[in-house]
């Protein structure tokens, strides 16, 4: 096998969703057989971003440790997709939010759906970003723009988004995933060795930002007015 398909398993980052992507993405990154690596969703949804009621249920248990999940999911996540010595392609097949948006900027290309609607989505509920969305965003469409993104958190298209200088191609829905298969198996062909390297160059410093925005979110999270918006947030969507 030369190409390994590894697709988030729901439309939300539950506990489970995350474990299991870190088990898949560690286990294509150990794999010498696979020589790229497709990152995609469950049919129309790349992902929404954290689980809210299964955060909700946290933060009423024990919300010390409800932010944990950055560190321990998040940031292995991201820096896996960054850094494992192989091309990662992101097939962004529809809605993507929140860190969501994170792992797929993260990736090393990108295939977006022409109907996908993307958002930050944090401030809505009291939050920063985390994912590494602090480094890849501002890279991606400068730091005014970025800072427009991060703190309205308003959502915008892939048109919007490839204006300010996302990169990647953007097709109709049912080309995502055949699109970036090709890009993939483009890759697999590829010099594995100059692939690598070129990786770890253009990761730099995601590491340290990835534990600023930790340290940001672990204090966050224990806020009274996080919990509120994340209330505040399911009661609107019916979702409590």
């Amino acid at each position: 096998m030369s190409v390994a398909v590894v697709r988030l398993g729901g439309p939300a980052l539950t506990l489970a969703v995350k474990l299991k992507l870190l088990q898949e993405l560690r286990a294509a990154a150990a794999d010498e057989s696979v020589r790229a690596v497709v990152l995609t969703g469950p049919a129309g949804v790349f992902s929404r971003g954290q689980d809210l009621r299964e955060l909700a249920a946290a933060l009423r248990e024990n919300p010390a440790a409800a932010g944990e999940t950055v560190e321990a999911h998040y940031n292995p996540i991201t820096l896996l997709l960054a850094t494992m010595p192989k091309p990662v392609i992101a097939a962004v097949n529809g809605t993507c939010v929140g860190a969501g948006l994170g792992f797929a900027l993260a990736c090393d290309l990108q295939v977006w759906s022409h109907a996908a609607i993307l958002s930050t989505a944090f401030t809505k509920v009291g939050l920063t970003c985390d994912s590494g969305l602090s480094f890849t965003l501002p890279r991606a469409v400068g730091h005014a723009r970025a800072a427009q993104l991060i703190l309205l958190a308003e959502p915008f298209t892939v048109e919007q988004a490839t204006g300010w200088g996302f990169a990647g191609d953007v097709v109709d829905p049912a080309s995502v995933e055949p699109r970036a298969l090709e890009l993939a198996e483009r890759l697999a062909a590829g010099p594995s060795q100059a692939l690598a390297a070129s990786k770890r160059l253009l990761a730099g410093p995601l590491a340290d930002a990835l534990a600023a925005e930790a340290k940001e979110q672990v204090v966050l999270g224990r806020t009274a007015e996080h919990a509120a918006l994340v209330d505040a947030f399911l009661s609107r969507s019916g979702s409590r």
